[in-house]
């Protein structure tokens, strides 16, 4: 069974602007996939696959600094991103040529304002739990660093986190 759970994190200004770069670093990469998409496909009437972008983007780590402050899984993310909104709006135009009424719209460039979360898909987040006062525990994050959250809901004991996502809300 999937389940949820929203925490509330608190990070300290250093925190808080290394979460502000990571996710306009983040933004940036999927503005590049898009813009790459676009010119990959017009120039050669084909198009590339994420596993392709993927390899490039391993090749501009070597070249861009900001790129080596991010976790590599969630900079893949970014990428996945980017494929899953390809796979949406050609599967739009099929339903909509197949006669069923859907808007097509082709991905979209992210602004500053449209750009809002980040997931670490398998690894690189650990939540760590004080026993003494529950409701001051951590989330550890690869290259970010650990991050008081307000644990006011226990995870089962049982329960394997798969993944985490980061969202920001009204400017938290």
């Amino acid at each position: 069974m999937k389940r949820t759970y929203k925490y509330r994190l608190y990070p300290n200004k250093a925190q808080e602007e290394t979460l502000g770069r990571t996710l306009e670093t983040l933004r940036q990469v999927y503005n590049t996939a898009l813009t790459q998409r676009k010119w990959h496909y017009q120039e050669t009437r084909r198009g590339i696959t994420y596993n392709q972008q993927a390899l490039e983007l391993r090749e501009a780590k070597e070249e861009d600094r900001e790129l080596l402050a991010v976790h590599s899984q969630v900079l893949q993310d970014a990428l996945r991103r980017v494929d899953n909104s390809y796979n949406n709006f050609f599967r739009r135009l099929n339903d909509k040529k197949n006669g069923k009424k859907t808007k097509v719209g082709y991905p979209r460039y992210k602004s500053k304002n449209r750009y809002h979360s980040f997931t670490y898909p398998q690894s690189g987040f650990e939540v760590t739990r004080n026993p003494k006062r529950s409701k001051h525990s951590k989330l550890k994050l690869s290259k970010i660093g650990s991050i008081p959250i307000r644990y006011h809901r226990p995870i089962p004991k049982e329960a394997k986190i798969k993944t985490n996502t980061l969202v920001r809300k009204m400017g938290k």
